[in-house]
């Protein structure tokens, strides 16, 4: 199909906004400005209250290092965890009818409607002192509670649906007729899905994975239950701007919140790349 084939876009796409849209347009800009920049800029600048150097020397603090290493490692194990569940879950749902797909489905948003601590308690009631493994896990030595261990999967449990997410709804709209035709010709199963399948989620899985790791560097509910709040040890990112919080180290606390910022700052520009080189892949196969 070439461009000219294409049908042009609809009168109410292309037209400019009337005044009752400008209107809208204006309020949601207006209330994004509240919410999200007002905040984004008192951390800024409460973080830069006593200078430069004050903030640098926040962020050089030990401690910070050492919660900074610990967010970075938990997302690094958390979100590739979620990415393979998400591709595996998807798969399962998008291509087979079997008993328990609707509960399979309902258990991977469960851990959205629930509450980060509630996330995080069930894993103090398995693996906790009093929990239902506890004498098992004390007969081998082995402690899970407080340690990175428990932050890693507290973190997965609240990261779990994003990647499934993004791709369920991608993979049920573009059926299974590709694979299927390449099934036909002799295609193995493994090269169906790193020719095919892979190739056509390419995006939808990056930027669940993006989601997912935006969620895991910011969580804290979870995280603190499981934690145990050992500073330079069992302290992420969040938990820390709490302490220095609590301990009225307000330009330590908000330098360090604006540390997260910035890489929630980059989160969003790698989300809006995505979202652009998607747009124009399906813009390409729609010339085709």
């Amino acid at each position: 199909m070439t461009a000219e084939a294409l049908p042009s876009a609809p009168a109410s796409v292309v037209r400019k906004p009337g005044l009752g849209r400008s209107l809208l347009i204006g309020l949601a800009m207006l209330w994004l400005a509240l919410i999200v920049l007002a905040p984004l800029g008192v951390i800024l600048a409460e973080a830069l209250r006593k200078g430069v150097g004050a903030a640098l020397a926040g962020l050089s603090q030990p401690d910070v290092w050492a919660a900074a290493r610990l967010t970075l490692l938990t997302t690094a194990v958390a979100t590739p965890l979620n990415a393979v569940f998400g591709l595996a879950a998807a798969w399962c749902v998008t291509r087979f009818d079997f008993i328990g797909k609707t509960l399979l489905m309902a258990l991977i948003d469960l851990p959205l409607s629930i509450s980060p601590v509630i996330s995080g308690l069930v894993w103090v009631l398995l693996f906790g002192a009093s929990g239902w493994f506890a004498s098992w896990l004390n007969a081998a030595g082995l402690q899970i509670m407080f340690t990175p261990v428990a932050i890693v999967l507290a973190t997965v449990l609240v990261t779990l649906p994003y990647v499934a997410r993004e791709l369920i709804p991608l993979m049920q709209q573009q059926g299974s007729d590709e694979e299927l035709a390449a099934l036909t010709l002799g295609a193995r199963p493994s090269a169906i899905f790193f020719f095919i399948t892979l190739p056509n989620v390419r995006w939808a899985l990056l930027y669940g994975v993006l989601l997912a790791n935006a969620r895991a560097m910011g969580e804290f509910g979870a995280v603190s239950v499981v934690s145990g709040h050992i500073r330079g040890l069992t302290n992420t990112l969040p938990l820390h701007v709490e302490i220095l919080y609590n301990e009225y180290d307000f330009v330590g606390a908000f330098a360090t919140a604006a540390l997260l910022a910035v890489l929630a700052l980059v989160t969003l520009i790698l989300k809006s790349f995505l979202e652009h080189r998607h747009a124009d892949d399906l813009a390409a196969r729609g010339r085709r």
